[in-house]
């Protein structure tokens, strides 16, 4: 059986090539993270850096040695996939309760602390979606669609509800969209006949699908044109896209929510409207 990628695995899978490499300090940085994964996750830097014997200094520079603005964004990959790997939405609530009160904060409880807690992030997001997307490829993405004979759109588990609103929009504008939904196990069946001439759109978070990967590797071996909705531009996705949109989804404490990546979706669909509107 395959093991699915996270962001976890391939930050790991990356300290772990380049080990040999690094300097004598950010080895022993390179130890700790690796054999204390869950601890990272929730620890402050302090006490990381004294249980790796660095100096903070130490943590902030590895971290941008792989690619992170610091410390706490590296960790942010470790505690997300603590609670990914949680699967009952009751024992993450708990650790997040137990984590918040080692912090000595009040965490939202009552519903509406709850909706106003979610309205934030997500408000958050958005903001952060219009900075980050960039126009150019949302231009090329809305070309691609529109020279596409056929859309094939895969998106799995919590990606689901996404794909199913870009089919129905794209059916509503009268193109030939097609789910990729793997009933009955037929994955690749469904994508059997995707040429050049059509565009595979894959969405796909951390922990990313297994199905998703091989799929989107078919796509690429036919010569299908790509567009990939992901959460990372080192995700698996972003190498055979011709477009990548890396989606920074809100989320309390391992409760991630869609609402950026529909915000996308609908974008797309709106546009690709408007110019079928002025053809």
């Amino acid at each position: 059986m395959s093991v699915q990628k996270t962001q976890l695995s391939i930050l790991q899978d990356d300290i772990r090539s380049r080990y040999d490499s690094l300097s004598k300090r950010l080895k022993q940085v390179a130890r700790y993270l690796l054999d204390n994964s869950n601890n990272v996750a929730f620890d402050t830097v302090a006490s990381i850096a004294q249980n790796a014997e660095v100096p903070p200094s130490t943590l902030i520079r590895f971290a941008n040695a792989f690619g992170f603005k610091g410390f706490n964004d590296m960790k942010q990959v470790f505690r997300q996939h603590l609670m990914e790997e949680t699967a009952s939405y009751t024992e993450r609530a708990r650790i997040s309760r137990n984590r918040i009160n080692i912090g000595n904060e009040s965490p939202p409880e009552k519903p509406k602390e709850i909706l106003d807690m979610f309205a934030l992030v997500n408000s958050q997001a958005l903001q952060q979606l219009s900075t980050h997307i960039d126009e150019q490829q949302l231009c090329q993405a809305i070309s691609i669609l529109d020279q596409a004979e056929n859309i094939y759109v895969i998106g799995l588990r919590r990606s689901f509800s996404v794909a199913s609103y870009l089919i129905y929009a794209l059916r509503h504008l009268e193109r030939r969209a097609f789910l990729i939904d793997g009933l009955g196990g037929m994955f690749t069946e469904q994508l059997s006949m995707v040429s050049p001439k059509d565009v595979v759109v894959a969405i796909s978070y951390s922990p990313y699908s297994n199905e998703v990967l091989e799929l989107v590797e078919l796509g690429a071996k036919r010569g299908a044109r790509q567009i990939a909705i992901t959460d990372s531009m080192v995700s698996p996705l972003a190498a055979f896209s011709d477009v990548c949109f890396a989606v920074r989804e809100a989320q309390l404490d391992g409760f991630r929510s869609q609402v950026a990546s529909m915000s996308l979706a609908q974008t797309l669909a709106v546009s690709l409207a408007l110019r079928s509107a002025d053809t």
